[in-house]
């Protein structure tokens, strides 16, 4: 395989890599033309590569058939005054065995071969094709679909319409594309005198220049006279010699459809969402799913638990009395206490309708952000992945907080040392009651009174009962400071896992799939570059 095949070759996979990626995004035309140019690329190669494809195209009385028939030395053409006279195409092939299965692939039914040994022509299939501006709407269908699929093209005209809107129009400024595979040849030169000819010549010469066809060369011939004839064989087989005429056709075709394509995705660099949207988003979405109410919940929660273990066991009992905020919210139960069938795994409350607005707000930036510039298919394709999931993206966010690790579980370990110096202190102020108030009733009992010990000359019983009750209402205090620093703290933490858990589901619902639609459009584009070579 050479250089140029395994370029084509590759500019043919980028197509259809792209073709892929713009399905039901980019224009569906362009996009089927596309899909057609890659399987009509790989069926070409596929049946036979080595073989040359040449039509001749021309309008009612160009001479079309009569130069077809002089350069294949024969009369296999139909040549009458009744016109039209082609109606089907015709093809001629030299050597030992007709190509019939690329005969067949160009659905062309009227075949001959021209027996020889090996020539110049061995490799070439000529075709006769009916008249472009024939009465009848099966011929004109028949070019137009020839035109598609031979490798190249040599246009007949006549000194009295090689100026014919109906060949120029119709065909050959929309093939402008395709200028290197054409030729085109003024027949019937033996009608004008030399110098009229020139002119003939000289302005079809402009003509073809100013419609983008620079490099389509022109021959004038007489297929009467046989005049320029052996010119024209010779350019025949100079192009089956070069082998590279399918090539320069297929990569026409590909150029022609990548361009078209990537006309339509737009000159616009490639959108990107910034930071501040995926905040914001995230944000939203949070206030939404009640991310505030459950930070709340888990600093109280840890209040009120800190506070019970800490606090003055006097008064605690009341703390124990009051529902615990996080469990009041169906969060931070004990494992297996959610129920599975449950939609909604939280009693957080439902988002509000100004919530909900701020939700959609949000989804709409984030779609006029992402789709910047877009082809209105890349942005109806975006705005989908973006609100598709909208409406289970609450639910999702409702398991989300519930499964995230608010932190406040198992409390810390200055509770239990604090716990067990209130009780120590409960000891010590009924050890002194005990000690203060036990006289009477050992005495009325027959029992001595304990023994008075005094400091200070104070009662150690007065010490006792008056040291309990102050420092465990002090340790309260200082134990409550320090509950309070560890509830922000943990609501903090708390705060952090749940825009994790939020971020992670606007990632999944929404960020993930406005990404993929944008780097898909990225590996169109990426393609399409490949493709146009």
């Amino acid at each position: 395989m050479s250089a140029a095949d395994d370029q084509l070759a590759k500019r043919v996979r980028a197509l259809g890599e792209a073709v892929e990626a713009a399905s039901g995004r980019s224009d569906a035309r362009l996009v089927a033309k596309a899909k057609a140019v890659v399987a009509r690329a790989g069926e070409r190669v596929a049946l036979s590569g080595s073989y040359t494809v040449v039509a001749f195209a021309g309008a009612t009385g160009s001479g079309k058939s009569s130069l077809f028939n002089a350069i294949t030395e024969t009369e296999l053409a139909r040549v009458a005054v009744r016109r039209p006279t082609t109606s089907k195409p015709l093809a001629v092939s030299w050597g030992t065995e007709l190509p019939h299965e690329l005969l067949d692939w160009l659905d062309v039914t009227k075949r001959h071969l021209v027996p020889s040994g090996p020539s110049e022509f061995s490799d070439l299939v000529l075709l006769d094709l009916p008249d472009h501006d024939s009465t009848e709407l099966s011929h004109r269908l028949t070019v137009d679909r020839l035109v598609e699929l031979v490798d190249a093209l040599i246009w007949v005209v006549d000194p009295q319409k090689y100026a014919d809107a109906a060949l120029h129009d119709g065909y050959l400024k929309r093939l402008a594309p395709y200028a290197d595979v054409m030729m085109v040849v003024l027949n019937q030169s033996d009608r004008l005198p030399p110098a009229e000819l020139d002119r003939c010549l000289s302005d079809l010469r402009r003509l073809l220049d100013s419609e983008g066809l620079r490099a389509t060369p022109i021959m004038a011939t007489s297929a009467l006279r046989g005049a320029g004839v052996p010119e024209l064989r010779t350019a025949l087989a100079r192009t089956v010699a070069n082998k590279q005429a399918m090539i320069r056709r297929l990569a026409a075709d590909v150029s022609v459809t990548a361009g078209d394509l990537a006309a339509d995705l737009g000159a616009s660099a490639e959108p990107e969402i910034d930071s501040r949207v995926r905040r914001q988003l995230v944000s939203v979405l949070g206030d939404a799913a009640g991310v505030p109410v459950v930070v709340d919940g888990v600093r109280r929660a840890w209040r009120k638990r800190g506070t019970t273990a800490t606090g003055w066991p006097f008064v605690t009992w009341i703390a124990r009395l009051r529902p615990d905020p996080l469990r009041k919210l169906r969060l931070d139960l004990p494992k297996g206490e959610h129920s599975p069938t449950e939609v909604n795994r939280t009693s957080l409350p439902k988002a509000t309708s100004v919530q909900r607005a701020r939700v959609d707000q949000a989804l709409r930036e984030l779609v006029d952000v992402a789709s910047d510039g877009l082809p209105r298919g890349w942005l109806l394709a975006v705005k989908a992945a973006a609100q598709g999931n909208e409406e289970l993206l609450l639910d999702d966010l409702d398991r989300a907080i519930a499964g995230a690790d608010l932190t406040v579980r198992k409390g810390t370990w200055w509770w239990g040392l604090f716990g067990l110096l209130q009780w120590l202190l409960i000891a010590a102020v009924i050890a002194g009651a005990a000690w203060l108030f036990s006289g009477p009733v050992l005495l009325s009992m027959g029992l001595p009174p304990l023994p008075t010990v005094l400091w200070y000359s104070i009662p150690a019983g007065t010490w006792l009962l008056v040291g309990g009750l102050l420092g465990g209402v002090l340790l309260a205090v200082l134990g409550r400071a320090f509950v309070e620093i560890g509830a922000n703290s943990h609501a903090r933490a708390a705060q952090r896992s749940l825009d994790e858990a939020v971020a992670d589901v606007a990632t999944s619902g929404v960020l993930a799939p406005v990404e993929a639609e944008l780097a898909r459009y990225a590996t169109t584009r990426k393609a399409l570059r490949t493709a146009l070579g």
